[in-house]
Protein backbone atom coordinates (compact mmCIF):
# COMPACT_ATOMS: atom_id res chain seq x y z
CA UNK A 1 0.00 0.00 0.00
CA UNK A 2 1.55 3.34 -0.88
CA UNK A 3 0.61 6.08 1.23
CA UNK A 4 0.12 10.04 0.45
CA UNK A 5 2.55 11.49 -2.67
CA UNK A 6 4.98 8.42 -2.90
CA UNK A 7 5.96 7.64 -5.97
CA UNK A 8 5.77 3.99 -7.42
CA UNK A 9 7.84 2.39 -10.17
CA UNK A 10 7.91 -1.33 -11.24
CA UNK A 11 11.02 -2.69 -10.76
CA UNK A 12 11.93 -5.67 -12.92
CA UNK A 13 13.03 -8.44 -10.27
CA UNK A 14 9.17 -10.50 -10.12
CA UNK A 15 7.22 -7.04 -11.46
CA UNK A 16 7.21 -5.76 -7.73
CA UNK A 17 5.87 -2.56 -7.44
CA UNK A 18 7.98 -0.51 -4.99
CA UNK A 19 7.92 3.11 -3.51
CA UNK A 20 11.56 4.75 -4.89
CA UNK A 21 12.59 7.65 -3.99
CA UNK A 22 15.81 10.28 -4.82
CA UNK A 23 17.34 10.75 -0.93
CA UNK A 24 21.05 10.79 0.21
CA UNK A 25 23.24 8.10 1.65
CA UNK A 26 25.91 9.24 3.83
CA UNK A 27 29.46 7.80 3.24
CA UNK A 28 32.87 9.35 4.43
CA UNK A 29 34.44 9.55 7.43
CA UNK A 30 33.32 10.86 10.93
CA UNK A 31 33.13 14.69 10.66
CA UNK A 32 34.15 14.82 7.06
CA UNK A 33 30.49 13.64 5.13
CA UNK A 34 30.57 12.86 1.80
CA UNK A 35 26.93 11.68 0.15
CA UNK A 36 25.82 9.69 -2.63
CA UNK A 37 22.60 10.70 -4.49
CA UNK A 38 20.81 7.28 -5.01
CA UNK A 39 17.31 6.00 -6.53
CA UNK A 40 16.37 3.73 -3.32
CA UNK A 41 13.06 1.65 -1.82
CA UNK A 42 11.60 4.43 0.58
CA UNK A 43 11.74 1.13 2.76
CA UNK A 44 15.37 0.40 3.28
CA UNK A 45 17.37 2.42 5.97
CA UNK A 46 19.40 5.22 4.61
CA UNK A 47 22.69 3.82 4.56
CA UNK A 48 21.06 0.50 3.21
CA UNK A 49 20.50 -1.25 -0.20
CA UNK A 50 19.87 0.90 -3.00
CA UNK A 51 18.55 0.60 -6.77
CA UNK A 52 21.02 3.26 -8.46
CA UNK A 53 23.71 5.27 -8.09
CA UNK A 54 22.60 8.93 -9.46
CA UNK A 55 25.45 11.18 -7.89
CA UNK A 56 27.97 12.45 -5.34
CA UNK A 57 27.56 15.31 -2.57
CA UNK A 58 30.33 16.09 -0.72
CA UNK A 59 29.42 19.62 1.72
CA UNK A 60 32.89 20.35 2.89
CA UNK A 61 34.82 19.67 -0.73
CA UNK A 62 36.98 17.34 -1.42
CA UNK A 63 39.57 18.44 1.09
CA UNK A 64 40.88 21.33 2.66
CA UNK A 65 42.48 23.18 0.57
CA UNK A 66 39.29 22.84 -1.39
CA UNK A 67 36.84 23.69 0.46
CA UNK A 68 33.78 24.40 -1.60
CA UNK A 69 31.00 22.04 -1.75
CA UNK A 70 30.79 19.67 -4.70
CA UNK A 71 27.52 18.80 -6.75
CA UNK A 72 28.09 16.02 -9.22
CA UNK A 73 24.68 14.59 -10.38
CA UNK A 74 23.93 12.21 -13.70
CA UNK A 75 21.03 14.53 -14.95
CA UNK A 76 20.42 11.61 -16.95
CA UNK A 77 19.56 8.82 -14.34
CA UNK A 78 18.21 11.60 -12.58
CA UNK A 79 15.79 12.63 -15.47
CA UNK A 80 15.04 8.75 -15.77
CA UNK A 81 14.23 7.86 -12.18
CA UNK A 82 11.64 11.50 -12.12
CA UNK A 83 10.16 10.73 -15.30
CA UNK A 84 9.77 6.91 -13.61
CA UNK A 85 7.36 8.61 -10.67
CA UNK A 86 10.84 8.74 -8.56
CA UNK A 87 10.49 11.06 -5.81
CA UNK A 88 13.38 13.56 -4.45
CA UNK A 89 14.06 14.21 -0.65
CA UNK A 90 14.04 17.90 -0.28
CA UNK A 91 17.97 18.54 0.14
CA UNK A 92 18.25 16.04 -3.19
CA UNK A 93 15.37 18.68 -4.72
CA UNK A 94 17.79 21.40 -4.10
CA UNK A 95 20.98 19.88 -5.49
CA UNK A 96 18.79 18.79 -8.79
CA UNK A 97 17.78 22.32 -8.92
CA UNK A 98 21.87 23.37 -9.03
CA UNK A 99 22.29 20.54 -11.12
CA UNK A 100 20.13 22.09 -13.62
CA UNK A 101 17.91 18.06 -13.58
CA UNK A 102 15.22 19.89 -11.58
CA UNK A 103 14.20 22.34 -14.48
CA UNK A 104 14.41 20.37 -17.24
CA UNK A 105 11.94 18.14 -15.37
CA UNK A 106 9.60 20.88 -14.33
CA UNK A 107 10.03 23.85 -17.14
CA UNK A 108 9.39 26.64 -15.80
CA UNK A 109 10.15 26.38 -11.91
CA UNK A 110 12.79 27.82 -10.46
Amino acid sequence: MILGSEATTTRKAGNQTVAVKLRLMRMGKKKQPTYRVVAADSRSPRDGRFIEIVGIYAPRGRSTAEPDAIVDIDNDKALKWLRQGAQATERVEKLLRTSGAWAEFRPGSK
